[in-house]
């Protein structure tokens, strides 16, 4: 895994500045500390920091062609590579090396911009071509790699693996982008394209740009989509072998390294089915690792030792103290954007933790996405039975009524929330969803919000990111739907952010065997109920495991990845929150917030009348990522 950075000038030919383009790549360094490389010439300047996984001898960046007329700068792993290269060797190319590096840029040259159809795995790279004078972008088809990018007023466009590349330089514009303040406060990240910044965007998964010398901006090209397309079904034994054929050889191609590899292990369903296939695919055992809490609510660990002890692994882990708060200001460094789930918290330990054993881990991300094994998702469907019985006409003025009279009570079990699943079932079905998922609702962040910002909103609203999506969507079925809106904003923004940071800050590479994207349109095109069927989600998954995995790691309720941010206001937060929050060097100066109801959100929570803690962190990742930048808001 590696840093990439780079400077295209659109409109003349200037040389990048040697100084600059090193300063912006070592903003990076955690990402590659091994090694790091710069090329430059007249219009272009291409940076890379390198983590070396394959072909530790040899896969030095820049990497040139044999001609030196392409230069590749790239981050991630193609896990086909050696198939590509045979197939690249029989039309006439020779290789220099025996990296993936090398395969894109005769990729490129054979296959031009369609050669992102034929890789197979995770990538963000930029491959300048000084015969046609382009600048070719591209990110995987789930985004698993992060890329960002900006087009200065002078016409140099700007790019890198972080956001705090592209920080460095010293003419980025720094106005905040109103639009991503409403989607973070929703949301609880900003989802792409946009960053906090007005002038600075993330590269869509799935999408390419081609940048040349003296041409206009490109708009961002599609190469990718998942498909949906409905596979036939022989019998569910004949399912669920194929399943498990499909994620063996998923994870089989990313056991490939030449550095130590193990697993995380975190108790849950998708983490042990990796490490399954794992310990089945080697002689020698599987290294794992898990991070708990010295909360029971809060600890798996017990159900990942028992996935340990089954399969023989070299297991280690860590039991982090419940008091473990000190990273906010570090994870705030770490995202450079606002970002709010508090779960990067463990996740950053059990890296850390990972890094003392192993280069590259394989992580169980997706699988609730894929397999429908959110409980959001058995409670959207409950409610969309009856959207479906009841037309939105009928539904809106009564549902509507009842959600604005029914007291709130986020204290009690879900099932006594009446207050949220009349709301629910006042939308329609993609807005009810947004609603279900969303961190502080459509109400509080009016009230959230100052009048001269809802100014600077200009009517915008979060809506709009789940519409936009919802309308591009290969398929209508109900379930199918919000688990494409999650793969499109939950998995990218926050999940695989999460990791990719974490594990960047500790220079270990997470590889996604679920995100396999052959295994996703495979599983994508299961009918529904193969997913969720009655109450158990991940049903064909469970079912397929079942000889493989205990019945308790399969069948028990899911366990959140969380940590006791309720504790922590009422405790050993409580004054930090008060300051950061309410008093004049806080979110005070930036003019963005209603201080009265900020205050109100505090005094509930910390007095135990009402639990805000969600919103609390929200507010205080904010301030934590952006106080530097001192966003202000006109009166």
């Amino acid at each position: 895994m590696c840093g990439i950075a780079g400077i295209f000038d659109l409109t003349q030919q200037r040389e990048p500045g040697r100084e600059l383009l090193a300063a912006m790549n070592q903003t990076q360094f955690h990402r590659g500390p091994d090694e790091g490389g710069l090329y430059i010439l007249p219009g272009v300047g291409l940076a890379h920091r390198r983590l070396s996984i394959i072909d530790l001898a040899s896969g030095q960046q820049p990497m040139l062609s044999a001609d030196s007329k392409l230069c590749v700068v790239y981050n991630g792993e193609i896990y086909n590579f050696r198939e590509l290269a045979g197939e690249l060797e029989a039309l006439g190319y020779r290789f220099r090396t025996h990296c993936d590096t090398e395969v894109i840029l005769y990729a490129w040259q054979e296959w031009g911009e369609r050669c992102v159809d034929r890789l197979r795995g995770m990538f963000a790279f930029a491959l300048y071509d000084s015969n046609a004078r382009s600048l070719f972008l591209a990110r995987d088809r789930f985004g698993i790699k992060p890329f960002f990018y900006s087009v200065l007023a002078d016409g140099q466009l700007i790019f890198g693996s972080e956001l705090k590349v592209i920080k460095a330089h010293p003419d980025l514009p720094r106005a905040l982008e109103p639009r991503a303040v409403e989607d973070y406060f929703a949301l609880g990240y900003v989802p792409e394209p946009k960053t906090i910044y007005r002038d600075v965007f993330k590269l869509r998964p799935g999408h390419t740009m081609l940048f040349r010398h003296g041409e206009p901006v490109p708009v961002q090209k599609q190469f990718w989509d998942i498909p949906f397309r409905p596979v036939a079904v022989a019998s569910e034994a004949d399912l669920q072998a194929e399943l498990l054929a499909r994620l063996r050889e998923a994870v089989q191609v990313r056991m490939v390294a030449e550095v130590p590899l193990g697993a995380f292990l975190s108790g849950g369903v998708d983490s042990s089915a990796v490490v399954a296939m794992m310990a089945e695919l080697q002689s020698e055992p599987v290294n794992t690792c898990a991070i708990g809490f010295d909360v029971k609510q809060f600890n798996e660990t017990e159900y990942a030792a028992r996935v340990a002890e089954r399969y023989h692994t070299n297991h280690f882990q860590e039991v982090v103290s419940s008091e473990d708060f000190d990273l906010l200001d570090e994870l705030a460094g770490l995202y450079d954007e606002p970002y709010a789930d508090s779960s990067a918290i463990p996740t950053y330990r059990v890296c850390q933790l990972a890094k003392q054993r192993v280069t590259v881990a394989l992580s169980g991300d997706g699988g609730d996405e894929h397999f429908a094994g959110y409980r959001r998702y058995r409670w959207h469907m409950h409610e969309e039975r009856l959207r479906q019985a009841l037309p939105l006409g009928l539904r809106k003025p009564l549902f509507g009524a009842l959600g604005r009279l029914y007291p709130k009570a986020d204290w009690a079990p879900r099932m006594f929330r009446a207050k949220t699943t009349f709301q629910a079932l006042a939308r329609n079905s993609v807005q009810a969803y947004l609603h279900s998922v969303s961190i502080c609702s459509d109400e509080q962040r009016a009230a959230m919000f100052s009048n001269a910002f809802k100014r600077e909103l200009q009517g915008y609203s979060v809506h709009s990111v789940f519409d936009d999506h919802a309308a591009n969507s290969p398929t209508d079925d109900p379930l199918s739907m919000i688990q494409y809106l999650d793969m499109k904003t939950y998995l990218v923004g926050d999940i695989l952010t999460k990791v990719d940071r974490a594990s960047m800050a500790h220079a270990l590479e997470v590889r996604v065997p679920l995100l396999d994207h052959p295994l996703t349109e495979w599983v994508s095109g299961l009918a529904p109920e193969w997913k969720l069927r009655g109450q158990e989600g991940k049903y064909l998954l469970k079912k397929s495991l079942e000889s493989r995995l205990p019945h308790d790691v399969l069948y028990r309720d899911k366990m959140g990845f969380g940590v006791p941010l309720a504790k922590w206001f009422r405790g050993p937060l409580k004054e930090r929150v008060r300051r950061d929050l309410l008093e004049s060097g806080g979110l005070a100066a930036t003019g963005l917030f209603n201080q009265d109801y900020l205050a109100r959100l505090v005094d509930e929570h910390q007095s135990g009348r009402r639990d805000h803690s969600a919103p609390l962190w929200t507010l205080l990742m904010f301030q934590a990522t952006v106080r530097d930048d001192q966003f202000v808001v006109a009166a």
